[in-house]
């Protein structure tokens, strides 16, 4: 399985981190050693000191398909959950500053924080869908997917002209506004339409 991530999809977020607002989707990708699942908890690394979380809606393939029409996008996903693409700051800046690939910064071990999953069934249709980040018991951001420059469906679209899609593969959409750097001790909290599906924290 490959894990499918989209940067700057929320216009806010483009803004807080002084990029330009894209006018196609931008792609990236983690292996799936990126995963930290279960709650477990997250080590701070030591080849950091500014690693930032960016909570995003997660989207799970769950059929084979290439060059999908936006339209039956909504075919190949039947699960729905919340990931948190963990970033080392102060490297992605080294790496954007000479031009360089940005893997170390996002794609380390443990860099991609996975729930559990919902049927989308049980959820809001898929671009009205609300989700928060608390840290510390402190709302740190809050999310709408009716605010994302590239819906999912149209996502599925552009990233499977690219890449075939697997049943696994997940989709990261982008983070809102509000990320920010993580401490020894911080505790995260995510959830999707109210429900708890991210609870761990940082050692």
């Amino acid at each position: 399985m490959k894990i499918v991530c989209i940067g700057r999809n929320y216009r806010e977020h483009a803004k807080e981190l002084n990029n330009p607002v894209p006018k196609e989707p931008v792609i990236f990708m983690k292996p799936d050693s990126a995963l930290l699942r279960n709650n477990d908890p997250f080590y701070y690394p030591d080849f950091s000191k500014d690693i930032h979380y960016e909570l995003e809606v997660v989207v799970r393939i769950n059929k084979l398909g290439k060059s999908i029409s936006e339209e039956f996008a909504p075919r190949y996903y039947d699960e729905i959950g919340l990931g948190i693409d963990l970033t080392a700051r102060d490297i992605q800046k080294r790496c954007k500053e000479k031009g360089l690939p940005w893997e170390r910064a996002k794609a380390f071990d443990f860099s991609a924080v996975q729930s559990t999953f919902i049927s989308k069934k049980e959820l809001p249709p898929v671009d009205a869908l609300h989700f928060q980040l608390e840290k510390n018991g402190k709302i740190v951001q809050d999310g709408f997917t009716g605010d994302m420059l590239f819906p999912i469906n149209q996502l599925i679209a552009e990233i499977s002209k690219y890449f075939t899609l697997k049943i696994g593969d997940l989709i990261y959409t982008g983070t809102p506004e509000g990320v920010g750097s993580l401490a020894i001790g911080d505790k995260l909290k995510g959830t999707l339409e109210g429900q708890s599906l991210l609870d761990f924290e940082v050692k």
